[in-house]
């Protein structure tokens, strides 16, 4: 019997064959050679290191390739201690064992066949059991799974390996389609039968920036879903894959996978198969029933408030029960702005404020009232998670919490290009056997951006891709935070009414056109080349109001939402101040107040005002006002006339206040330029007022 002293040697021992203790250690057949007569010499050094020599003189490295090892494998773990490979106990399986001949009985596949696709049998825990090699696309080991049971606890994974799809480098072999599948064996009995196929090394274990790639040129992917768990798993992520369009979901009836089809009449398996792929489901059609099914549902929970005239102004009123006091406008924008994720071009936000003003407070609030798959939120990430993230961004809203200008340059690109081309093509340079290869990685949008910040300005080309919305820093909305912080009991609102009314919206077409968009354009004077990217937001918060109110809303003859003059109402109400600041034509009202105030005080202080004095009239503390006079020195309204750094300001007038330009026209009046117009020719006339549950 062996009994090893240490952990190392007992990982060595469990993967070979001929074991024998011998006065200096152990004796056994090496792996590296076809060796019949125990040539392999393995013993324990002075520290614990396994030492290992063939005597027909194999390289240490193809030894430890042949078993499944690296160099580390051989040293103990550092602080001491033994490292034993972790044995799930969790079914109450023991660890049986699992030879080639027996796998290969079980699954009705030839041993010849098997080996050929390098499986093998070696000893784990002296115990034997089958070696799976997972090979890439260029046939190089990447990793490594033990079959070493045929029911119950049936996998390990070799030390620090990372799974990838198993099958990839048979794929240069394969046609035009190709089975998705779950498993090795699934795999192989496919491959027995000469059908393309890969397989997952577990349901929920897709990638989508490490797979999605390797079936770029397929034109059809049959995905088997098991009827258990695990195929609602792959559905899950099957939902917001780009291989999705492409995917049939194959049926194999009472059988629970390929092997169990296979097993029930190897004979017949082909024709079975193909009889199944023949009635495959396409994607697009199990995805709108199961939505249409979770919109009939939401509807039923929404109903009443899809049908209320001003949804908005609902909004603020539940949001005012929670805390949120003050900031009226930022919430219903920050609602709309959300809710856009559903359109072609989402509207993006940046919340601006100074520090402990409350930003991430309001944006959380906010999210409360969309269901998690309306979002995804972070507090920090690393220049290139964008790109490597797994987690679906399409329709959704990236969140992200107290951003510095958006980290690094890198970051600030990457976001761009999602935003701007409403998808992310990123080209990386990945390392492989042949040396460095580039590869593409894409990200599919679109996908909106909410951040806040505490920047006045962010990186230029990424300040004018967002709506700027700044909180409210004033004494009155202290004194109303204070108030609303002192009440001991919170009334707590009931969100399921909100969660239930997005998945309605989302589950339905959003088609929304507006008849007064031409004249609403001609109604804005071209003033700052900003306008080309401000309009186009203007116009999704319309479509976005439209959207939300679509239950009291007049459709066309095509189906289409037609936004009324109410939804542009919202929408001015809401942005007109945002986007006669951003190209220019108006000054912030806190700005304002402060240059006017400076100007008061340079009467009695021609030397100069102080930024102390400054806020002593304006009742801030420092933080405030110093972000408003940097914004009135940044936009050249106020000059300071101490040149040495580090000393007090001297604040002085210096440019006048120019006069509000209106941008966005009134709705008064953009209504009686429409009065006496014709409708524009695209749209039919309007159904009269229904609901629209479905």
């Amino acid at each position: 019997m062996v009994d090893p002293s240490s952990g190392q040697i007992q990982r060595v021992l469990d993967r070979l064959k001929g074991v024998k203790r011998n006065s200096n250690g152990w004796t056994a057949r090496c792996p590296g050679h076809d060796d019949r007569h125990s040539s392999l010499s393995v013993g324990e050094g002075e520290n614990g290191q396994v030492l290992i020599k063939c005597f027909a003189g194999c390289e240490l490295s193809n030894i430890l390739q042949a078993l499944g090892l690296d160099h580390a494998d051989l040293f103990p773990p550092r602080g001491g201690g033994v490292v034993i490979p972790f044995e799930n106990r969790a079914t109450g399986q023991p660890h049986l064992g699992c030879t080639l001949a027996e796998y290969a009985k079980a699954k009705h596949l030839p041993v010849e066949f098997l080996e050929s696709l390098d499986l093998r049998d070696l000893h784990y825990f002296a115990k034997p059991a089958v070696r799976m090699p997972y090979l890439d696309a260029d046939g190089a080991d990447v990793a490594v799974r033990f079959r070493i049971n045929l029911t119950g606890d049936r996998f390990r994974w070799r030390r620090r390996d990372k799974p990838c799809l198993y099958g990839l480098w048979r794929l240069k072999d394969a046609g035009d389609d190709i089975a998705l599948v779950e498993g090795e064996s699934d795999c192989q009995t496919l491959w027995h039968h000469g059908i393309p196929a890969l397989g997952l090394p577990g349901a929920a274990n897709w990638k989508e920036a490490r797979d999605a790639d390797c079936l770029t040129r397929f034109k059809t992917i049959y995905v088997v879903t098991e009827p258990d768990d695990g195929g609602e798993a792959v559905k899950a992520w099957l939902s917001t894959s780009a291989i999705r369009d492409r995917v049939r979901l194959v049926d194999l009836g009472e059988h629970k996978d390929v092997s169990g089809l296979h097993l029930a009449d190897p004979e017949e398996f082909k024709m079975r198969w193909q009889d199944a792929c023949s009635n495959a489901t396409p994607w697009h059609i199990i995805a709108t029933e199961k939505m249409e099914a979770a919109r009939s549902e939401a509807w039923g929970d929404c109903r009443d408030l899809a049908r209320e005239p001003e949804i908005l102004r609902s909004f603020v009123d539940d949001i005012r029960r929670c805390g949120v006091v003050g900031e009226d406008r930022a919430v219903q924008l920050l609602y709309l702005a959300l809710t856009s994720r559903l359109l072609d071009k989402p509207v993006s936000v940046a919340v601006k404020g100074p520090s402990a003003s409350g930003k991430s407070f309001i944006a959380q609030a906010v999210l409360e009232y969309f269901p998690p798959d309306a979002y995804h939120a972070l507090t920090a990430m690393s220049e290139r998670a964008l790109a490597y993230s797994d987690e679906p961004l399409r329709h959704r809203f990236l969140v992200i919490y107290e951003a510095v200008g958006l980290g690094t340059e890198l970051t600030s690109y990457l976001i761009r290009s999602l935003l701007s081309e409403g998808h992310l093509r990123y080209e990386v340079v990945e390392k492989t056997k042949d040396g460095l290869r580039p590869r593409i990685i894409e990200r599919e949008g679109p996908t909106g951006l909410l951040i806040t910040t505490t920047a006045l300005h962010l990186h230029n080309e990424n300040e004018t891709r967002l709506l700027s919305i700044g909180v409210t820093d004033s004494a009155d909305q202290t004194k109303q935070i204070l108030a609303s912080q002192a009440r001991e009991a919170k009334e707590e609102i009931d969100v399921r009414r909100w969660h239930a009314l997005q998945t309605w919206l989302a589950g339905g077409e959003q088609p929304v056109v507006i008849p007064y968009a031409p004249a609403l354009a001609e109604a804005i004077p071209a003033v700052a080349v900003r306008l080309r990217r401000d309009f186009p937001a203007v116009l999704s918060l319309i479509r976005a109001n439209a959207l939300l109110h679509q239950a009291t809303r007049d459709r066309d003859g095509s189906g289409r939402i037609i936004a009324s003059i109410e939804d542009y109402a919202v929408v001015w109400g809401l942005v007109a101040d945002i986007v006669a600041e951003g190209v220019e034509a108006t000054v912030r009202p806190e700005v304002r107040e402060t240059v006017e105030t400076v100007g008061l005080l340079h009467r009695d202080a021609p030397d100069g005002v102080t930024l102390k004095e400054v806020g002593a009239r304006l009742k801030l503390d420092k933080g405030p006002t110093s972000r408003r006079v940097r914004a009135a020195l940044g936009a050249g309204y106020l000059k300071n006339l101490e040149e040495k750094r580090g000393r007090p300001l001297q604040l002085v007038p210096a440019d006048p206040l120019p006069e509000d330009v209106e941008i966005l026209p009134t709705p008064d009046l953009l209504e009686q330029g429409l009065r006496g117009c014709a409708v524009d020719g695209e749209v039919a006339t309007p159904s009269p007022h229904h609901d629209r549950p479905g």
